[in-house]
């Protein structure tokens, strides 16, 4: 088991300044596991209800009466299964002498999403969990993290045909089971359909009328599609940046999987060497670092974008965070160098700051606010956003 240090900090914080914390995230990404190691470094009482307990269901039938006298931490998990829990926790949490911490887990279903914003504003934080990071697992197991992405089960599975066993396992349940829970009437071979071709697409900007002739259907039902993998937290997009300038810039989103392990999957990837000579290894090494670079900044969701124009120039990565621009640039190369669309980003959006971002050994300045960051260094030469 690896202990997520940087998540037990950000937790406890959360915990710390707010009645309730919800931490969201993918299927078996490690939220139970999470709250368990956090609950263990607490002193006082801690209360766990696991919604998919049949014996905690029914102490929660009456969820005033089970919670009311409840103190320190209540861990509540599944908690989509019970929405009409969130009203109650608001009269809980409003109490004068309120004694108790609240930490519930679920995944991104609309429901929990749409019942804890209605209910609970002002006294929830969110807190979205992803998979294992670089600085959990270290730069020496790069390589592995990148081949079997970042779901525990996967990236500590005894053997790479174990680790993808299991991933193919995710896919099936997760569209057999999970996906109806969200509320879909999507069949799943549909769904399994249009999620390999958006394996296929990866890292690519969205066109939904390409996907629509694909699958006879209407632009809004494969935006639809796209969506619901979004809001399960399966998938990512990355939004366009753009602003007045003397350029015509693109204004769809870019389509990830958010897992580079279920991306392999999807492409049925099960060895590094597969992997290598495949056309979308540039494309999956990509979304795997913008994924690194964004949680060692700590970059919230609203402060990444990419930007592109219809003349050429692109930038993979900008993070805005108040009057500062960072990009980055994403090149699976030991020589990066200069090019004329890094200038042009620079220039045009006003950038602190690029890094290109490459598989070589050594960092080094490529020019006036531009310079090469090696991957392999990335934890010591990418400092978080203050």
């Amino acid at each position: 088991m690896i202990k997520r240090t940087r998540e037990l900090k950000v937790l406890a914080g959360l915990v710390a300044r707010h009645p309730v914390v919800a931490i969201t995230g993918a299927r078996q990404v490690g939220r139970t596991t999470l709250a368990r190691q956090f609950a263990a470094g607490r002193s006082g009482g801690v209360t766990f209800f696991d919604l998919e307990n049949p014996s905690h269901l029914a102490r929660l039938d009456d969820a005033m009466l089970a919670l009311q006298d409840q103190r320190g931490l209540v861990v509540i998990d599944e908690v989509q299964r019970r929405p009409e829990l969130f009203p109650v926790l608001r009269v809980l949490v409003d109490r004068p002498r309120n004694r108790a911490r609240f930490l519930v887990l679920g995944s991104a279903a609309p429901a929990l999403l749409r019942q804890s914003s209605e209910t609970l504003a002002g006294r929830v934080a969110y807190h979205e969990l992803g998979g294992l990071a670089l600085d959990e697992v270290g730069a020496a197991r790069a390589d592995v993290l990148w081949l079997r992405g970042g779901f525990p089960r996967s990236f500590l599975a005894r053997t790479g045909p174990a680790s993808a066993e299991w991933r193919r396992g995710f896919i099936r349940t997760f569209l057999e089971r999970d996906v109806p829970q969200l509320g879909s009437v999507v069949a799943a071979t549909t769904l399994r359909r249009f999620w390999m071709m958006l394996a296929h697409y990866h890292g690519q900007v969205w066109d939904a009328s390409e996907f629509g002739r694909s699958f006879g259907v209407a632009d809004t039902t494969v935006r639809s599609y796209l969506d619901l993998l979004a809001s399960a937290l399966v998938v990512r997009l990355l939004p366009p940046w753009y602003e007045n300038i003397a350029k015509r810039q693109v204004r769809a989103p870019k389509v990830y999987i958010a897992d580079s392990g279920l991306l392999h999957a999807l492409l049925d990837l099960d060895s590094r060497a597969a992997l290598d000579s495949h056309p979308k290894v540039g494309a999956s090494w990509e979304g795997f670092v913008i994924q690194e670079v964004v949680r060692q900044l700590g970059a919230r969701p609203e402060e990444c974008w990419f930007w592109a124009t219809h003349g050429g120039a692109e930038l993979d990565l900008l993070v805005v965070r108040g009057t500062r621009r960072f990009g980055f640039e994403v090149k699976r190369t030991t020589a990066p160098k200069p090019t004329p669309s890094a200038r042009s980003a620079i220039a045009s959006l006003h950038l602190d700051r690029l890094d290109v971002v490459h598989a070589g050994e050594d960092t080094f300045s490529l020019g006036p606010r531009l310079r090469a960051v090696a991957f392999r260094r990335l934890l010591d030469d990418l400092s978080p956003l203050r």
